[in-house]
């Protein structure tokens, strides 16, 4: 099960009544929280293979973070806390959702997985929507995860 978390950080010198015709000068960014098993594992098996650190740490949630301060992912523990979705860990976790990953680090992280000798679902390979290299691989409670090689958008 996967919950987001929205953080929004506003301009305070905004002007309160807000012109349709205006961009807002408000920056919203989500931050995935997906429920599992043990955090305490998998917040290590999440550092093992992208290199990120934990920010929060212990049982029953942990922020993980990049070297630039970004959050990458939150792992929460399933029946805790009282989210609604988050409540049956008998359910299969990751159902209709892909964790992917943008990144500069392909090849590294591609070489941790081996390192750890963890099974890879789906090899390095050109994908034809993105045209950039990503594989696939499930993360210790399921969730599907593919890593690509960085890109923007494109509309």
């Amino acid at each position: 099960m996967i919950f987001f978390a929205v953080n929004e950080y506003k301009n305070v010198d905004r002007d309160p009544i807000f012109d349709e015709k205006q961009i807002p000068n408000t920056m919203t960014k989500v931050d995935p929280i997906i429920a599992v098993k043990n955090v305490e594992a998998s917040s290590k098996w999440y550092q093992s293979v992208f290199g990120c650190k934990s920010m929060h740490g212990g049982s029953e949630f942990d922020i993980l973070i990049t070297a630039d301060q970004e959050i990458l992912l939150c792992l929460h523990a399933w029946e805790q806390h009282g989210h609604p979705t988050m409540q049956n860990r008998e359910i299969t976790p990751g159902n209709g959702l892909i964790i992917y990953f943008r990144t500069h680090d392909l090849k590294t992280i591609r070489q941790n997985i081996d390192d750890l000798e963890l099974p890879v679902e789906e090899d390095v390979h050109l994908n034809p929507n993105s045209r950039r290299m990503e594989f696939s691989l499930r993360d210790p409670d399921g969730y599907y995860l593919t890593i690509s090689d960085y890109h923007e958008y494109e509309g």
